[in-house]
């Protein structure tokens, strides 16, 4: 058996990129209670306004910043549910991923029926012809500024310490003056900011087009990692890394001729088993934010 580790390396670093944004996103939504399952969509969403956006104009830096606008407003849709409306969290997130990738896949069948077209112009490598670190931008970002800035920021400032106290006792956030309601549409928006980029690091970064199995219940597994990482943004990215590196695997395997009479299907699900086992070892136990699933009235 021959794997070629520097491959490997760098295909988990791109693979855990989507999980790494949109992980951090759901993340800091939780931190104030509420369960976005819209997150599958938002990712959706994202890839498809970046991919629309950047197709039309030809810059994939506008399509970049349409994808942070269109995960902003899925974060707004979200909190009129579920902070606003007050309904279930559950149903709430799973209609919003349903209504964002039947309208997402709906447009695209309309406007490119039996088409695929291709990005032009994508976003190039940071530093090409160094094999180790021959990754996308948005990668380093993620690494280096997503995930120890929002550790920072939930740790160390008066932003951080608002949304922890929102999500562990909103009726004494209440009374210590803070707004409920403002915090988590915030958490709401800034986090679908976040899982929008981490749908169109796809389409802008890696693929240069769309399909519409794009996401590929990428963000099933970010929900399952921030459990996992008992809300903490370090151990998520860890989580992150666990999937990509066992998803970089099975596809270094699937290549290798002494796994050549393996199921593919058994192959392709070796990632999420990874998950599973995970939650099942470390997941157990879970001491849950207090004010978690719990809408907030006023008296």
């Amino acid at each position: 058996m021959s794997l070629n580790l520097l491959a490997l390396l760098g295909a988990m670093l791109t693979i855990a990129t989507p999980l790494i944004w949109a992980g951090v996103g759901e993340l800091v939504v939780e931190r104030t209670g509420v369960l976005n399952l819209g997150i599958e969509g938002t990712m959706y969403l994202g890839a498809f306004v970046g991919f629309l956006v950047a197709l039309r104009t030809g810059s994939p830096w506008l399509g970049l910043l349409a994808a942070v606008a269109s995960g902003v407003v899925a974060g707004v849709l979200m909190g009129l549910f579920a902070v606003t409306l007050g309904l279930n969290q559950h149903v709430s997130g799973l209609g919003l991923t349903l209504l964002l990738i039947a309208v997402c896949e709906f447009t695209f069948r309309m406007l490119y029926a039996g088409e695929r077209p291709t990005l032009d112009t994508k976003f190039d490598v940071l530093l090409p012809g160094v094999e180790v670190l021959d990754q996308h931008w948005l990668t380093y970002v993620a690494f280096l500024v997503l995930a120890p800035g929002s550790w920072w920021v939930l740790r160390s400032t008066g932003a951080g310490y608002r949304l922890r106290a929102v999500g562990e006792s909103f009726e004494a956030a209440d009374v210590a003056g803070i707004s409920v309601s403002g915090v988590r549409y915030a958490a709401l928006m800034v986090g679908g900011a976040f899982m929008a980029v981490g749908g169109a690091f796809l389409t802008l970064s890696v693929l240069g087009s769309f399909t519409l199995d794009i996401i590929n219940g990428r963000g099933w597994v970010c929900i399952a990692l921030v459990i996992f990482a008992r809300w903490r943004v370090w151990p998520a990215v860890c989580g992150a890394l666990i999937f990509a590196g066992t998803d970089a695997l099975q596809l270094q395997l699937a290549i290798t001729p002494a796994f050549g009479d393996v199921p593919r299907e058994l192959m392709l699900a070796l990632p999420y088993l990874a998950v599973i086992v995970a939650l099942a070892v470390w997941g157990r136990s879970v001491r849950y934010p207090g004010s978690y699933l719990k809408a907030h009235r006023r008296a």
